[in-house]
């Protein structure tokens, strides 16, 4: 990975390791808590793709299994959001643009629902039983309803800053609303109604107008 890459992936992660553990992890909700560092790397895999979203989804999880109070294996977390990584970087699309809200938030779900099977599954295989003892159907849903409702405040925002720290030129456009729109149109659309390409095509429309009537006054100048 670039430097800019990792620099950026390392604050996203930190910031987000400390806001769950300090924060998120003491709301006391019922059920699993809500996962802020899986979002963060679902949103840099969906930017990096596959390879950089399992290095990120690796060092994300090993923070974790070492950040306390953590109370389970070193490495645990790690594989698992190493494997989560991988898998939502292949999700990633191939113009970098969101169509819709529905492939986003159909990977946050299955994030949220695979983390916890694959953590639970990891745990079984070195003796750890505490999920089967909690309600492994409960923490299923409450896991991906708490990640599905936090997804569209964490998600947009990470691809946004992966793609600007990555030069990338969706996130170059001119104009600061079609920085975000590049990002984020297709998953806040759905739900807005609003229309970006219409909006894209009014500023052509008025940028062609605005040259049309120069070209006219500049004709009539030169007539007289």
């Amino acid at each position: 990975m670039r430097f800019n890459r990792m620099l950026l992936s390392t604050t996203l992660v930190v910031v987000a390791l400390v806001i769950q553990v300090c924060v998120l992890a003491r709301l006391q909700l019922p059920g699993a808590v809500p996962d802020l560092l899986l979002l963060t790397v679902l949103g840099l895999a969906l930017v990096y793709g596959h390879v950089g979203g399992a290095l990120v989804g690796f060092g994300a999880g090993l923070l974790a299994d070492l950040a306390p109070p953590a109370d389970h294996a070193a490495g645990r977390y790690a594989l698992v959001l190493c494997v989560i990584g991988y898998l939502a970087g292949l999700a990633k699309p191939e113009n970098g643009r969101l169509r819709s809200a529905a492939g986003p938030m159909l990977v946050v779900v299955a994030a949220a629902v695979g983390t916890t099977l694959l953590y639970a599954g990891v745990g079984a295989l070195v003796g750890d039983t505490a999920a089967r003892h909690v309600g492994l159907g409960g923490l299923l849903f409450t896991a991906a309803l708490y990640d599905l409702l936090l997804a569209p405040f964490v998600v947009p925002g990470v691809m946004a800053l992966a793609r600007r720290a990555d030069h990338d030129p969706l996130a170059e456009n001119a104009g600061g609303s079609a920085k975000a729109a590049d990002v984020s149109a297709g998953w806040l659309s759905t739900g807005t109604g609003l229309r970006i390409g219409n909006q894209r095509g009014g500023l052509r429309v008025k940028t062609a107008k605005a040259r049309a009537a120069r070209a006219g006054r500049i004709k009539g100048v030169k007539r007289l």
